[in-house]
């Protein structure tokens, strides 16, 4: 089963991206994605330096993903991913339906990315036929669904595509087109002031009770727990999963890297060290949280 890096979801400044990546090439990965996912304004790296930064980690003998906005909103957003999906080297992660058009219009394969909404065989079979290659799979499908359309694909007469799953971080919720980051703040987003670096793994958002709740991530929302599937690594196998996805933190990272490394290289039974992802089971994605009566 392989490690995959994937993309940074916060916003840190530029030192601090290029050094983190360089250390990771160093861990026992298999593939690090790359590129800004969540927010076009985050510009320590542009288009060009994330390229160039894949050039530069290719050399540590990983595969290296380009990976895309998951709402595009703008003209110049498409510009950037046109740019991205035409970098002539790297794998391209497709994280809305935009990205996929322009790699099908090129012929390219591509990775559905978790934000792609993938729920049903008859979708994933044809976003097979536009060049899907490797499927992450979002957050809240959990085993039964991913069972369930694996058993759909075989009655379809299709192979299913490899599989991707968010083993390790907080998970992406939602998105929106304001900026929830700047809303706490009480601050306008076109006048943001990039505030959200201040906050290198998010803010916190607590109820009214003062529980924890949520992560707020610019225009993104997490949950606040870190999640660790590394205990069902066996039962991950079972089902097909190719590749387990470690999601950037601020520290510890690669610590986080070799405790899934020795998971995946160990029949030994490895105990949790984050949250339950509540996802997994069908159950809320926060654990401990009741189902909801119908």
């Amino acid at each position: 089963m392989q490690l995959s890096l994937g993309p940074l979801q916060y916003f840190w400044s530029r030192e601090r991206t290029l050094a983190f990546y360089r250390n990771a090439a160093t861990w026992p990965l298999d593939r690090i994605h790359l590129g800004e996912t969540v927010c076009s304004k985050r510009r320590e790296l542009a288009t060009r330096d994330w390229v160039a930064l894949a050039d530069e980690l290719a050399a540590s003998g990983k595969q290296i993903v380009l990976s895309t906005l998951a709402l595009i909103e703008a003209e110049s957003e498409l510009g950037a991913l046109r740019r991205i999906v035409e970098n002539g080297r790297f794998l391209v992660e497709a994280n809305d339906l935009s990205a996929v058009q322009y790699c099908r219009q090129r012929g390219l394969p591509f990775v559905a990315g978790p934000t792609l909404n993938i729920y049903s065989a008859q979708a994933l079979s044809l976003l097979i036929e536009d060049g899907l290659q490797r499927w992450v799979a979002g957050v809240e499908q959990g085993h039964d669904l991913i069972s369930e359309l694996r058993a759909a694909m075989s009655a379809l007469g299709q192979t299913m595509p490899e599989l991707e799953v968010i083993a390790w971080g907080r998970l992406p919720l939602a998105y929106s087109a304001r900026c929830f980051t700047a809303r706490a703040l009480d601050i306008a987003k076109d006048d943001c002031g990039f505030r959200c670096i201040e906050h290198p793994d998010g803010l916190p958002l607590a109820t009214r009770e003062g529980d924890r709740f949520l992560r707020i991530n610019g225009v993104q929302i997490q949950g606040d727990e870190i999640t660790d599937l590394a205990p069902e690594i066996t039962e991950l196998a079972a089902l097909g999963v190719a590749a387990l996805r470690l999601y950037p933190q601020h520290e510890g990272m690669s610590d986080v890297v070799a405790r899934f490394r020795a998971a995946v290289d160990s029949d030994t039974p490895v105990a949790r060290v984050g949250a339950e992802n509540g996802y997994w089971r069908a159950a809320p994605g926060k654990a401990g949280l009741p189902l909801q009566p119908a």
